[in-house]
């Protein structure tokens, strides 16, 4: 459905779609899941909220895997100086890896709260990159 033929959000339509996007750089999935359940019967607020919310699943998956990846350098670390070595580069380098992949992941979850916020209490029906068409479908828009 083409974006220019949806009825413009009201005042406290755009609000709560501000509040979703913000509220998820600070609350995580839990403020813009509140938002969604509380709003769900506009569509302009459920889309905004769901773009939030699978955006923090998104966030979730990405730290849980470099989480894993840095316990497998630990864990071989760990391997590695029971034999009363050192610890091995790879240690150091996935524990610089992990803090760079949940650094960056964290700045973009900034800016998209911020850019998208700010879009959404203009009233616009911006969709972040991947999650905004799931967020579209879901929607119903």
């Amino acid at each position: 459905m083409e974006t220019s033929s949806l009825p413009a959000p009201a005042e406290d339509e755009r609000t709560f779609a501000l509040l979703a996007h913000v509220l998820m750089i600070v609350s995580s999935f839990i403020g813009p899941l509140v938002i969604y359940l509380v709003k769900r019967d506009s569509r302009f607020v459920a889309f905004h909220a769901l773009q939030a919310l699978f955006w923090q699943v998104a966030y979730t998956a990405i730290t849980m895997v470099a989480g894993g990846f840095w316990f497998f350098t630990f864990f071989t670390a760990v391997q590695a100086s029971k034999s009363k070595g050192p610890p091995p580069p790879m240690f150091f380098a996935g524990f610089f890896l992990f803090w760079i992949v949940i650094m960056a992941a964290w700045m973009v979850t900034l800016v998209l709260g911020i850019v998208y916020g700010i879009r959404a209490s203009k009233g616009e029906w911006a969709a972040y990159p991947v999650v905004g068409r799931w967020a579209r479908r879901l929607a119903g828009v």
